[in-house]
């Protein structure tokens, strides 16, 4: 009987770790389940569109610049960098819209408001469903109207709004059937027997999702089935059938692994795991809640890995931009001011905009990894060290850019066009005081001390000497950066960095002969 107990409790502290983790992904991984194949490599795909798009302004060509930025828009949107996504649809929204594109205009609307839905901003993205409502009225257009009112009766199932939510869903169904659309009458089956489900209405959520899986295997629409039977043993497991409800998750399950969908083959996992505990069969319930856990942990890493991905190609490609942009103009004095600003400001907001995603994915990360007794810690630490290069490689090009565009302004002020010199002689000032005074300084450290823990402290118990400067020196030694990646961080010349490495020898009362650097790597 203890056994039982503690087997059961055991189970128990897992099934908590694991719903917490799945509640944080489970928005982003049902967005995933219609996206397009080739967004495994957003970043490539990124590449692409960038060049069709830059193609499309360049010759004036409104309606493919529009469809471009609804394209960069949806491959943020998949990554749930929202943000991003919403800054590309309104472009779209706002070329569409020059063009009378109505149609275009009623979609790319739809896309703005499941943009919102999932970044949890219902008001809004219901406001936005309802001018997407009132254009494919106006069209005539049955499959819009019948997809909006099937969002729209989603957004109100999210707050709480049942009787509308359902009435839309009704809305939905009427128009679906007027369009003799199965794919679409399964769907809104489907969401049907989620609202009947939510209120344990269970014969009528059985009803509803019975008719969508029928609807779905008339479509031989395989992927759509496997969520469907994954409901159906839901409400018999809530119905207190577990026998019958094991059957249709095994079903589920088995298909999940024909088509290779991982997210449905985590979930099916999950529910096998929380029918065999109600079976008190805790052995079989601890298995699937671990075989749940890890495939949700495998896609929240790869997921992960994809938008570090994206975030990095993009900085690349508009760094590029920039460059021909700065080439392009650099004999126009004030063009060059106006690059050289765009530039700063890009990549202060590039890098301001990735220390604080990957801040707030720290805080989450940590808050489940602790919760699921740090099994994924080796994971979190490989993903700080690239964010840490990435941060380094930020600092070391935007001081390395601040230094060339001061050597050519340097040029300039010894022109005899004296009218200029005290305006760039004071540009000349504000770039050594951003070169020199870098705010980013603190930013770095935070991010050092998550990946190298304890460094800093173990330097102080060989000298407590040490001052702020020579802290920084002994992180960026740490890191095995060449003296000339150092200089330009710090913003010092190559003399002066081997004084301030003599004058921290002396501070750290290193033997004479023993290495600096072989030091510090054995902290």
């Amino acid at each position: 009987m203890i056994i039982k107990r503690h087997s059961r409790l055991r189970y128990c502290t897992y099934m908590v770790h694991l719903l917490l983790f799945v509640g944080f992904h489970n928005a982003i991984a049902q967005q995933k389940e219609t996206a397009d194949p080739n967004k495994n490599d957003p970043g490539a795909v990124f590449v692409k569109i960038k060049q069709r798009l830059n193609k499309a302004l360049k010759e004036n060509d409104q309606l493919t610049a529009a469809e471009s930025y609804g394209k960069i828009g949806e491959l943020f949107y998949y990554q749930a960098v929202y943000s991003r996504a919403l800054d590309h649809f309104f472009k779209a929204d706002k070329l569409f819209k020059a063009e009378n594109a109505q149609l275009s205009i009623a979609l790319n609307l739809n896309k703005i408001g499941e943009t919102y839905y999932h970044g949890r901003q219902y008001n809004a993205a219901t406001k936005i469903f309802q001018q997407s409502l009132a254009i494919f009225k106006q069209l005539g257009n049955q499959q819009g109207i019948a997809q909006t009112y099937g969002l729209i009766g989603q957004t109100y199932e999210k707050t709480n709004g049942y009787v509308q939510a359902v009435k839309y869903q009704q809305l939905a169904l009427d128009e679906y059937a007027k369009a003799n659309d199965k794919s679409g009458l399964a769907k809104i089956y489907e969401n049907l027997g989620s609202l009947h489900e939510d209120k344990l209405q269970l014969d009528s959520a059985l009803k509803y999702f019975t008719l969508a899986l029928s609807l779905n295997k008339a479509n031989t629409n395989r992927m759509a089935q496997i969520e469907v039977i994954n409901n159906l043993g839901d409400v018999y497991r809530k119905s207190g059938r577990y026998r019958e409800s094991l059957g249709y998750t095994h079903q589920a399950a088995s298909l999940a692994i024909q088509l290779k969908d991982q997210y449905q083959l985590g979930s099916a996992y999950r529910d096998l795991s929380k029918a065999f505990n109600l079976l008190n069969r805790n052995d079989s319930a601890y298995h699937y809640s671990e075989a749940s856990r890890n495939i949700f942990l495998q896609i929240y890493t790869r997921d992960n890995e994809k938008q570090i991905a994206l975030l990095q190609t993009l900085f690349e490609v508009e760094q590029k931009d920039n460059a021909i942009t700065r080439f392009e103009n650099e004999k126009i004095i004030s063009r060059v001011i106006a690059i050289a600003a765009g530039v700063i400001v890009v990549l202060a907001g590039l890098l301001a905009f990735s220390i604080i995603s990957r801040q707030r994915l720290k805080i989450k990360n940590e808050q489940k990894l602790h919760e699921q007794n740090q099994h994924s810690l080796k994971g979190e630490l490989e993903l700080k060290s690239k964010e840490l290069t990435s941060h380094t490689l930020h600092l070391i090009q935007k001081n390395q850019l601040l230094e060339d565009l001061k050597n050519k302004l340097n040029v300039i002020v010894k022109d005899d066009k004296r009218d200029q010199r005290k305006e760039l002689k004071q540009l000349l000032n504000l770039i050594s005081i951003n070169h020199n005074q870098d705010k980013n300084w603190e930013d770095f450290r935070s991010v050092f001390e998550q990946v190298h823990e304890h460094f800093f402290d173990s330097v102080k118990k060989h000298s407590a000497a040490l001052t702020s400067s020579d802290m920084r020196l002994l992180a960026l030694l740490k890191m095995n950066l060449s003296s000339a990646d150092i200089s330009t961080m710090l913003g010092i010349s190559p003399d002066s960095l081997r004084i301030s490495r003599y004058r921290l020898r002396k501070k750290l009362n290193l033997p004479e002969g023993e290495n600096l650097g072989t030091f510090i790597q054995n902290l």
